[in-house]
């Protein structure tokens, strides 16, 4: 059968129809960006980046803006296909997150970086910016995505959520000592979630398996377990037994070595003291 075509004409991709959907509205009520800025109480160039597809805005947004068009739930429901569109990712990643969304437990090891779900949005920007992104469209579109990730964390389903970190992790900081005092207070802040459990795998462990490979095992409804692995350059989707059953045991091997969750809650603590607030000089 040839593919069915769109009734309506406009997009199917999720990003763009919520754009189109933002721009028609506009249309309608015949407001310009700054008349719309004025009555909703947001800045105008907000509402300008949402219609250019830089960003999507937050949900509290969303929702205002369907109040003020009459449109009840119209623009909340499609800003959350938007902001759940595995699209935004590169290709390789699409089926990991796709999986990662459904998942009922996630078992993370970072032996580099701070992983995805836990990074603030700084972070995330310095990260994403050294892996080859310059400044612009894409960029700000790649963060907004990796930050929208997050939510999977909170919320009615939210998954059990485990993740080892190397201590390398902590001890590669940012340079900027505030954003490295946020990503430090986030991590302490997540941790207070009863699904999110965060430990550090101590230098004084040795050396140990998985070195070089950030390793997430995620527990899917039906019951089965799969992995994503991924280094610098690559990562790959591990479906089959065989190897999921390896990588389990030397995350459960891991687990043994690292700090318990108080432990490391202390030294995340620690740290903090190490990195205090810029002086009102210096800002």
């Amino acid at each position: 059968m040839p593919p069915r075509r769109a009734v309506t004409g406009r997009s199917q991709e999720p990003r763009q129809r919520f754009v189109e959907e933002l721009r028609l509205l506009r249309a309608q009520k015949g407001d310009s960006l700054r008349q719309l800025g004025e009555a909703l109480g947001w800045d105008w160039s907000l509402f300008g980046k949402m219609e250019s597809g830089q960003t999507l805005g937050g949900p509290e947004v969303a929702q205002a803006l369907d109040q003020y068009y009459g449109t009840k739930d119209l623009l909340l429901t499609l800003w959350e296909l938007a902001a759940g569109d595995p699209k935004q990712f590169k290709e390789r990643y699409r089926r990991f997150m796709t999986l990662e969304a459904e998942a009922t437990g996630i078992q993370q090891y970072s032996p580099a970086v701070v992983p995805g779900l836990l990074q603030t949005e700084t972070y995330a920007r310095r990260l994403l910016v050294l892996g080859g992104l310059v400044p612009g469209g894409e960029l700000n579109q790649q963060v907004e995505a990796r930050m929208n990730r997050r939510e999977i964390l909170s919320g009615a389903g939210a998954p059990h959520f485990r993740a080892i970190l190397d201590e390398t992790v902590l001890r590669r900081v940012l340079l900027d000592r505030k954003e490295w005092q946020e990503q430090l207070t986030h991590l302490t802040e997540v941790t207070d979630q009863p699904n999110v459990t965060l430990q550090i795998l101590p230098f004084a462990a040795g050396l140990r398996e998985l070195t070089n490979t950030d390793t997430a095992l995620l527990r899917l409804p039906e019951g089965r377990t799969v992995a994503w692995v991924e280094t610098g350059y690559d990562g790959q989707l591990v479906a089959e037994n065989a190897g999921v059953e390896r990588l389990q045991f030397s995350y459960d091997r891991l687990r043994d070595h690292a700090l318990s969750p108080c432990e490391t809650a202390a030294f995340i603590l620690r740290l903090l003291e190490e990195a205090p607030c810029p002086s009102a000089d210096s800002m």
